[in-house]
């Protein structure tokens, strides 16, 4: 991209804040001042509660013009949240009905017994119905990061067991999430919907966006978003992005004047 973005997009977890924790005070701040130059979507698997404890509960000192210009992607963009009348609304939802969630939640339970990767050990409940999405975490929703590093540092196991569960729901989508999680929605709908949908809703083009992520690999929950042709910069972790939104809110703040 060799012109300014006019939206830049973002995964949350190892991409804005470490995994199910909240944003540094010195990437809140930066957020801030990229709210005040171009609007922001934050799109990640974790439910609106996630984004709450880890994003919004931090934007400290955030006025109504900027979160106006906060555009929240859950569940992999299966949901879309706006800052309307003082209080996050929900714009749209692509909810799994009731046989979806069914099958989902005993293939990905089922497929992890036989494959060896269902803990008896854990943070927290390990499936989780999400509305739009069926999430599997192989420790539970509240495993500390360290934990979740060391259970599968290659990726080798969420991709055994997401090629398993894919098999068993041949209608619905699998997609490797986070660290350790396994994320099911309707066939079609990943973050690549959503930033199309995104695009829609406020008329900036896909060619005018950048997106941050750190799964930006084939077998990562990003990769749809690359593969939509929307530019995309690879981070590793949040202090990666600090560090890229430091070069960029000067560039966007120089153009804006």
């Amino acid at each position: 991209m060799t012109r300014s973005p006019r939206l830049v997009a973002f995964d949350l977890d190892d991409t804005l804040a470490a995994s199910k924790s909240p944003i540094d005070a010195r990437m809140a701040r930066l957020l801030l001042n990229l709210l005040d130059a171009v609007p922001v979507c934050v799109i990640s698997g974790g439910h609106i509660s996630q984004f709450q404890m880890q994003l919004i509960d931090n934007l400290d000192g955030a006025t109504d013009s900027e979160l106006a210009r906060l555009h929240l992607m859950p569940t992999c963009g299966t949901q879309y949240y706006r800052h309307v009348d003082g209080e996050w609304t929900q714009i749209y939802a692509e909810f799994l009905d009731d046989d979806e969630k069914n099958r989902a939640l005993a293939a990905v339970e089922g497929s992890a017994r036989e494959l060896g990767l269902w803990e008896s050990e854990t943070w927290g409940p390990i499936l989780e119905d999400r509305g739009s999405q069926i999430t599997f975490s192989a420790l539970g929703q509240s495993a500390p990061v360290a934990a979740k590093i060391a259970w599968d540092p290659s990726g080798e196991k969420k991709s055994r067991l997401r090629a398993a569960v894919q098999v068993k729901l041949p209608d619905l989508e699998v997609r490797s999430g986070g660290s350790t999680s396994v994320d099911i929605t309707r066939r079609g709908i990943d973050k690549a919907y959503g930033m199309t949908k995104l695009a829609e809703l406020t008329g900036v083009a896909l060619d005018d966006m950048v997106f941050v992520g750190d799964r930006l690999d084939k077998d990562g929950n990003d990769y749809p978003v690359k593969a939509l042709g929307v530019a995309c910069i690879a981070v590793t972790g949040w202090e990666d992005t600090a560090a890229y939104l430091e070069r960029l809110i000067p560039e966007l703040t120089a153009a804006v004047r």
